[in-house]
């Protein structure tokens, strides 16, 4: 049902959308560069109708009425400004071989220059931040809704009878159970339907179930509407990394992924916050809906201001739309192949996430790097009622204020880090007089070896020994800042290597890192009652100073070499 109604699905936001053209008259202004655009010589002279015209491509600007013929509300999805010619072209990328490949094909439909105006790398930089930061508002409530129930999982396990303290962190974790299947769903759907239809439909699903969840009055109810607002709450993490690959290149794209992956670690820091209080002063079902009145919010924004993307699916439009103009089926895209059916693409869409993962050492790597680092973060989450309400006895709502310290601490990496992996990057493509290529992300990624591990070591520590608060909040702000530095450079490292697949690629990458937040806050009440809070963390933070030296080591050394086995990597 899902794939009929996507299949069938335009985004409302076409209305708002700038842009348009005629097509037709492009062509016919550009018949110096493509002949087969003019009228054929051995065109015999008593051929003048309109369907002989329409057959051999020659129709002029006068004869059709391209505004009305093209903004139709299928098809409109740049709205009513003046489009940019639509011309086969070589993109900014092509080599010399492509050039010779549209000039052999005429039929073939691209951009029109490395300056087209159409395609997401050009657009003007308001649209492109609009895009990225709508595209994190959903990624900042999801994962609101994924944490938020921490402060309340002691009241809603007396009033939906769990039996056990594992069934009640479940209440929690199996929304993130959700988040690591739904990628492989929703990235590889966004590469054949657009990562706008995609993201939004999913959000719906998330809205209407999270809604639900404040109406469940059995621990069987929230576990299943916890699951299925999570599947929809996934598409936000799945597809981000994707819109940002379609938006920016690769040496501006440091900035608006410090951004994005600002939100998914913001979100669990700043929730419990509110819900808290929420608690303390009213019910925990109003947990739930506050955050779908907030995505309401944010979907109806997203439905005016948010365009489409994903660039095959924006020649796919402008094909379609010239094929109906010019009557020329044989008009098409570098994406389209003769034996390309629903079925075929669907399987193969859906298979993608699990080929990379299963044969891509980069996601491997990457995905490993941050699962144990995410993990850490959701297990310092769930560990937060235990230090402030039982180490220092404070009540729920001043507890919750103490999830502020990981808020400031991704705050303050984003301040540092966003500007400086561009910088970094611009200044080693500099150094090595080389384009560009992912592992110049990397060297940011060996500080988090000291920062990360020695946060979370003087969190355990002064918990442990009761100091003032304001040491394990130091901690624990230190360990935000070096969580937001890795992930960002990661994330970077991973977009930058699968531009095309950037979706798949950080879908499958997620499911790692998602299976271990779903993982760790259930094992954390037995890990932190057998070695107690310092000896526990002092434990866990070992762990990752070894893996933050290990994995961008091996990145940094192998990394080309790596991608260059691979056939899904951008080069």
């Amino acid at each position: 049902m899902l794939t009929r109604s996507l299949s069938r699905m335009t985004s409302k936001s076409s209305l708002w959308r700038s842009w348009t053209s005629n097509p037709v008259a492009d062509y016919e202004n550009t018949m110096d560069k493509y002949p087969w655009l003019a009228k054929d010589a051995t065109q015999p002279s008593d051929c003048h109708n309109h369907t002989c015209m329409r057959r051999t491509g020659q129709i002029s600007a006068w004869e059709l009425d391209m505004d009305s013929l093209l903004q139709t509300p299928e098809e409109s999805l740049y709205g009513h400004e003046q489009r940019q010619p639509y011309e086969p072209s070589v993109s900014s990328s092509a080599s010399v071989a492509s050039q010779a490949a549209v000039l052999e094909d005429p039929n073939l439909v691209t951009w029109t220059g490395p300056d087209d105006p159409m395609n997401p790398h050009n657009w003007p930089r308001s649209r492109k931040w609009s895009s990225t930061l709508l595209v994190s508002c959903f990624t900042f409530i999801s994962p609101i809704a994924s944490t938020m129930l921490a402060p309340a999982l002691p009241t809603m396990a007396d009033e939906l009878d769990t039996s056990s303290g594992l069934e009640t962190y479940l209440l929690m974790s199996i929304f993130l159970l959700a988040y690591a299947v739904g990628p492989f769903v929703l990235a590889p759907l966004s590469e054949m339907y657009g990562r706008v239809v995609v993201l939004q439909s999913a959000n719906l699903v998330f809205l209407l179930f999270n809604t639900v969840c404040g109406f469940a009055t059995t621990k069987q109810q929230m576990l299943a509407f916890r699951f299925l607002s999570g599947l929809g709450g996934a598409a936000p993490q799945a597809l981000g990394g994707g819109v940002l690959s379609d938006c920016w290149k690769a040496e501006e794209r440091g900035r608006a992924t410090a951004v994005y992956s600002l939100a998914p670690f913001l979100g669990p820091a700043i929730g419990p916050v509110a819900a808290g209080y929420l608690v303390q002063h009213a019910s925990w079902r109003w947990i739930f809906w506050t955050v779908s009145i907030a995505d309401a919010l944010v979907q109806v924004l997203a439905l005016l201001f948010l365009p489409e993307t994903y660039r095959p699916k924006i020649l796919a439009v402008k094909a379609r739309r010239l094929r109906r103009a010019t009557g020329n089926p044989d008009l098409h895209t570098e994406f389209d192949r003769p034996d390309r059916s629903f079925a075929r693409l669907l399987g193969q869409s859906l298979a993608r996430p699990l080929i990379m993962l299963a044969t891509q050492p980069t996601i491997q790597l990457t995905g490993l790097y941050r699962a144990y680092l995410y993990g850490l973060m959701y297990l310092v989450l769930a560990s937060f009622p235990m230090v402030w309400e039982q180490q220092y006895g404070q009540a729920p709502g001043r507890a919750s204020l103490n999830y502020l310290s990981l808020g400031v601490g991704f705050v303050v990496g984003l301040q540092v880090s966003g500007p400086l992996i561009d910088r970094v990057y611009r200044a080693l493509k500099a150094k090595h007089n080389h384009p560009g290529r992912p592992e110049f992300r990397v060297p940011l990624m060996f500080p988090t070896a000291i920062i990360a591990p020695g946060g979370l070591l003087l969190y355990g520590l002064a918990a442990h020994h009761q100091t003032h608060w304001i040491v394990p909040n130091i901690g624990a702000a230190l360990f935000a800042l070096g969580l937001i530095l890795s992930f960002q450079c990661a994330q970077t490292y991973v977009v930058d290597a699968y531009e095309t697949y950037a979706a798949s690629a950080t879908g499958a990458a997620a499911f790692i890192r998602t299976m271990a937040g779903f993982g760790f806050p259930l094992f954390a009440p037995g890990l932190y009652d057998a070695l107690g809070i310092a000896r526990g963390n002092a434990l866990l933070a070992g762990v990752a100073a070894l893996i933050c030296v290990l994995a961008p080591a091996v990145l940094w050394r192998y990394g080309e070499r790596i991608r260059g086995r691979s056939q899904f990597c951008a080069g």
